[in-house]
C-alpha cells in the first residue's frame, strides 16, 4: 500500500530492507541466479512445487492454461528453487525459472489445449543507467519462426529503500520480472510446440523465462446498439499516434448526458490523463483488442487512468467499465502521483473484464463510497498495490480476479480515518506481491476474505494479514478491526517471508495489534497453509483477541506452526500440522499472555512448554515435499543442551516483542528493537508522556539500557527526558530509574546510556516526557544488557 509523504526528518521509509545484490551481477543479468543444471535439449530438472492454479473450487477462474518454464523442454539453465530475497529465482512463480544466455537456447512448451494467444513472464537484466533495456526473443511454432516478440526491463529493477529508485548503484535490487503478450494470428491445436528462443544476445545478455499462459481469445465484441463510438463519433485515434484524451472524455460526457453506452473499438489509444466517468458505461471490444495507454510527455504525474470523481467533489456512481485494457507506462514509484489504472470514488459501480498493467496501482479507490465491484479482471506488473479500498469503502468486492507481480500489497483494504465495512475479497488468485502481503485488511468491520488462492509472498509481509496497523486505524474512529472477520476456504502456498527490517520470518497468516489490540471475532476456517516459508500462523506487535481456527490443514512450515510474539486469545479445532521444520512447533515467549483453547481433532502443532529461544532458526523449505533451504541446517538437534548459559547474552531487547503508547506515521516501536540504527520509533507527536515497553521473555537482571538515534548529522543534538520502570507481570511496575535528561549528540554517535541496579525485570518500560529536538519520543534502538 502507498502512504502519504511527511516531513523530511530522516524518516524510516515504509519497510526498511537491507539485502543487496551487486551491480555487476544486476547488469550482467545473472542476479544471484542459482544454476542447478545445464543440459542439452532436455526437460528441465525442476523440483515439483504446488501450483496456485491447480486448487479446485478456489481462486479466480482464468481463461488461460499456464505452463511453468522449469517443467518445459529447454537447453537453458534452471535457476532455483530459492526464496532468498534479492535473488532471481525468489521472484519466480514456484521460485524456479530458466535462464537463456546464448544464441539458440530456448524454452519449448507443448500446448495442452487450443490457443491463439500467449502471455509470458520473463526477466531481462537492467542496464547500467537503470533505465532498462529493450530486446526481442523469437517465437517459434513447431520449429518455424512465427515472429519476434519485444521484451524489456524498463518496468522492472527497483533499488534502495522504500519507495525505491531506479539507481543500480544503490542496494536492494528487486522487482525483476515483467510480462508481455502476443497473438499467434491463428488457432494452434493442442500438441503444438511453442518455443521462445534466443536469436541474439547483443541487446540483452540473458533472458530468464518464468512461465507462459496460453489462451483462446474470443473474437472482438462488436459495438452495442445505440452506443457512442469514440472513433467514428468523436475522432479518437485507434493507431495510438495522436493524443485521444479529449476525444474519449467528450464521448464519455456525451454518454452520460444522453444515457448511452460508450464503445471503444479495436485499437490502441493514447491517453495522457484521467478519463473522468460518472453515470456511464464505458466498454470495449475485449481486453486483447481495446487498449488505453499513455503518459504525459512533460508532466510525469499525469498518465492514463479511468477515475471516478473524488469523494470531496461528490464522487461518481452507476459506472460500468468493461472489456478493455489499461496498459500504463509507469516505471517508478511516486506515492503522491495519481497514476493508477482506476481510481477516485465510484459507488454502485462495476469493473468487469478489465486488464490493468504497468500502472502504479490497478485500482486505488478513495472513499467514502459504497457498493463497488471489480470482477473477472487481471491486474499485473504494478509498482504498488493491486487494489486498495481506502477510506470508508463499504459493501464492496473484488472477485474472480487474477493478480500477479504487484509492487506492494496484492489486495488491500485500509480504513484510514473512516470505517471500511462489509467488504469482500472472494475467489481471487493473488501471486507474487514483490513487497508486503498477498491479501490484507488494515482495520475494517465485518470483512470477508474467502475462497482465494494466495501464493509466493516475497518480502516484508505475509500471505493473509489482519491488522490494526497504519495511520488512521483505531477504535476511536471506528476504523479498527471489529465485528466479525471471516477468512474461509483460502489456500496459501509458499506464503510468508523473511522481513529484512525485523530480521525474522513473517507468517503465512499473521495478525498485528500495532496501533491497538485487536478485539473482534476472527474466524479462520476450512483452509490450507501449504509449504509456508517461515511460520504458518504468527502474532506480533500487540494483542489479537478472538481468533478462532477451525478445520485448518498446515502442511509444511519453514520454521514453526505458531510464532507467538504478542499476547492474545485463540481457539483451535480440527487444526492439523505436518512437516513442521522445528521439533517444537510453537515459538512463544509471551507465555500465558497467549491463551489457547483446544477443541477436538487437533494434531501436530501444540507443545507445552513451547520454544522460547530468543533466536530465529534458518527455515527449511519443503518445495512441495522436497526439503531444502537457504543454508544447510544440522541434520539432528544437539543431544545435550549446554550446562551453563553464556556469560554475556548480549542485547536482550533485540527482536523481542515491543508495545508502545502510540506512533507517528510508519515509525512503529518494532523499529527500536530491530538491530538497525537507521530505523526508528517515533511516538505520537505533541502528546507527552509516551511509553515504549519491551518484553524480555523472562525476568532479567538488566544493569544497562543503551538508547540510540540514527548516527547521522541530520539528527541534530537533542535531550530526551525519560524514566525507566520494570515489571515481572506487565501489570505492576516499579521505578528502576527516576526521570532525567539524556543527551543524544551525533558527534558522539547519538547514543545515551542509562545505568540500572540489576533488579530482575521482564517488561522494561521507558516513559518519555520531553524531547528538545522534536515533539515526540524517538529511539532508533533500545538495547538492554545484564553487564
Amino acid at each position: 500500500m502507498t502512504l502519504p509523504t511527511g516531513p523530511p526528518r530522516g524518516r524510516l521509509l515504509r519497510r526498511g530492507i537491507s539485502a543487496s545484490v551487486s551491480l555487476a551481477l544486476a547488469v550482467a543479468g545473472t542476479a544471484a541466479a542459482v544454476v542447478l543444471s545445464t543440459a542439452p535439449v532436455a526437460q528441465a530438472a525442476a523440483v515439483p512445487a504446488p501450483s496456485p492454479l491447480d486448487v479446485p473450487g478456489r481462486g479466480a477462474t482464468v481463461p488461460f492454461k499456464e505452463q511453468e518454464a522449469e517443467y518445459a523442454a529447454t537447453n537453458g539453465s534452471l535457476i532455483g528453487p530459492n526464496r532468498l530475497y534479492g535473488t532471481l529465482p525468489s521472484e519466480a512463480s514456484g521460485r524456479q525459472a530458466v535462464t537463456l544466455d546464448a544464441v539458440g537456447e530456448y524454452v519449448e512448451f507443448t500446448l495442452t489445449a487450443a490457443a491463439n494467444a500467449m502471455s509470458f513472464r520473463y526477466s531481462l537484466p537492467d542496464n547500467a543507467a537503470g533505465t532498462g533495456r529493450d530486446a526481442t526473443i523469437d517465437l517459434r511454432v513447431n520449429g518455424t519462426s512465427l515472429k519476434s516478440v519485444p521484451v524489456t526491463s524498463k518496468y522492472g529493477w527497483y533499488y534502495g529503500g522504500y519507495p525505491f529508485n531506479n539507481n543500480p548503484g544503490d542496494t536492494n535490487p528487486h522487482h525483476f520480472y515483467d510480462e508481455t503478450r502476443t497473438m499467434f494470428g491463428s488457432t494452434l491445436a493442442a500438441g503444438t510446440k511453442v518455443r521462445l528462443q534466443v536469436s541474439s544476445t547483443a541487446a540483452s545478455p540473458s533472458f530468464t523465462i518464468d512461465l507462459a499462459d496460453f489462451e483462446q481469445v474470443a473474437a472482438p465484441i462488436g459495438k452495442p446498439a445505440g452506443a457512442l463510438d469514440v472513433v467514428s463519433d468523436f475522432g479518437a485515434d485507434p493507431s495510438g499516434a495522436a493524443d485521444s484524451t479529449a476525444e474519449i472524455q467528450a464521448a464519455v460526457d456525451a454518454g452520460r448526458t444522453q444515457g448511452r453506452e460508450v464503445y471503444i473499438p479495436q485499437g490502441t489509444f493514447q491517453v495522457r490523463d484521467h478519463i473522468i466517468v460518472d453515470k456511464v458505461t464505458l466498454r470495449g471490444a475485449g481486453p486483447w483488442y481495446s487498449v488505453l495507454t499513455g503518459r504525459d510527455p512533460s508532466d510525469r504525474s499525469k498518465a492514463v487512468g479511468v477515475y471516478g470523481k473524488y469523494a470531496n467533489a461528490g464522487g461518481s456512481s452507476n459506472v460500468t467499465l468493461r472489456d478493455f485494457a489499461i496498459m500504463g507506462d509507469i516505471r517508478e514509484r511516486v506515492d503522491n502521483d495519481q497514476v493508477n489504472a482506476i481510481g477516485g470514488a465510484m459507488s454502485n459501480s462495476v469493473v468487469d473484464n478489465v486488464w490493468m498493467q504497468h500502472t502504479k496501482c490497478g485500482a486505488w479507490m478513495d472513499g467514502p463510497m459504497d457498493n463497488f465491484t471489480i470482477k473477472n479482471s487481471r491486474i499485473l506488473d504494478q509498482t504498488a498495490d493491486g487494489v486498495n479500498f481506502h477510506i470508508g469503502v463499504t459493501n464492496s468486492t473484488v472477485t474472480n480476479t487474477f493478480v500477479r507481480n504487484t509492487g506492494d500489497d496484492g489486495l488491500a483494504m485500509w480504513a484510514e480515518n473512516v470505517p471500511n465495512v462489509k467488504n469482500k475479497f472472494t475467489f481471487n488468485t493473488v501471486i507474487l506481491p514483490i513487497l508486503a502481503n498477498n491479501i490484507v485488511t488494515y482495520g475494517g468491520r465485518d470483512i470477508t476474505i474467502s475462497d482465494n488462492v494466495i501464493s509466493d509472498t516475497i518480502t516484508n509481509g505475509g500471505g493473509l494479514h489482519i491488522a490494526n496497523r497504519y495511520p488512521g486505524v483505531n477504535s476511536g474512529q471506528g476504523t479498527a478491526v471489529s465485528g466479525t472477520t471471516t477468512a474461509a476456504r483460502n489456500t496459501l502456498i509458499r506464503a510468508g517471508n523473511n522481513d529484512y527490517n525485523w530480521r525474522f520470518g513473517v507468517g503465512a497468516i499473521w495478525f498485528s495489534g500495532l496501533n491497538e489490540p485487536i478485539n473482534a471475532t476472527i474466524n479462520i476456517t476450512d483452509s490450507e497453509v501449504l509449504d509456508s516459508s517461515y511460520a504458518a500462523i504468527h502474532l506480533i506487535e500487540g494483542a489479537t483477541n478472538g481468533l478462532r481456527f477451525n478445520n485448518i490443514r498446515i502442511d509444511g512450515a519453514g520454521t514453526y506452526a505458531l510464532q507467538i510474539q504478542a499476547p492474545g486469545t485463540a481457539s483451535f479445532t480440527n487444526v492439523t500440522a505436518t512437516h513442521i521444520a522445528q521439533s517444537n512447533p510453537i515459538h512463544n515467549c509471551v507465555g500465558s499472555g497467549f491463551q489457547i483453547t483446544q477443541g477436538a481433532g487437533n494434531s501436530g502443532w501444540y507443545a507445552n512448554p513451547p520454544a522460547c529461544t530468543g533466536t530465529w532458526p534458518d527455515p527449511v523449505w519443503t518445495n512441495g515435499g522436497v526439503p531444502g533451504g537457504p543454508t544447510d541446517p544440522p541434520t539432528d538437534p544437539p543431544t545435550d543442551p549446554p550446562t551453563d548459559p553464556p556469560t554475556d547474552p548480549g542485547n536482550l531487547a533485540q527482536g523481542r516483542p515491543v508495545t508502545e503508547s502510540g506512533h507517528a506515521d510508519v515509525y512503529g516501536a518494532a523499529n527500536a528493537v530491530d538491530g538497525n540504527p537507521h530505523t526508528y520509533w517515533e511516538s505520537t507527536n505533541n502528546a507527552f508522556p509516551q511509553t515504549i515497553t519491551v518484553d524480555l521473555g523472562a525476568p532479567k537482571a538488566v544493569k544497562r539500557v543503551v538508547l540510540k538515534l540514527p548516527p547521522v548529522p541530520a539528527w541534530t543534538t537533542r535531550t530526551q527526558t525519560l524514566s525507566v520502570s520494570g515489571s515481572t507481570d506487565n501489570s505492576s511496575y516499579s521505578t528502576l530509574k527516576a526521570s532525567a535528561g539524556y543527551t543524544f549528540n551525533p558527534a558522539s554517535g547519538n547514543t545515551a546510556t542509562v545505568t540500572l541496579d540489576g533488579t530482575p525485570t521482564r517488561y522494561l518500560r521507558l516513559t518519555v516526557t520531553g524531547n528538545t529536538g522534536w515533539p515526540a519520543a524517538q529511539f532508533s534502538e533500545l538495547e538492554a544488557y545484564t553487564s
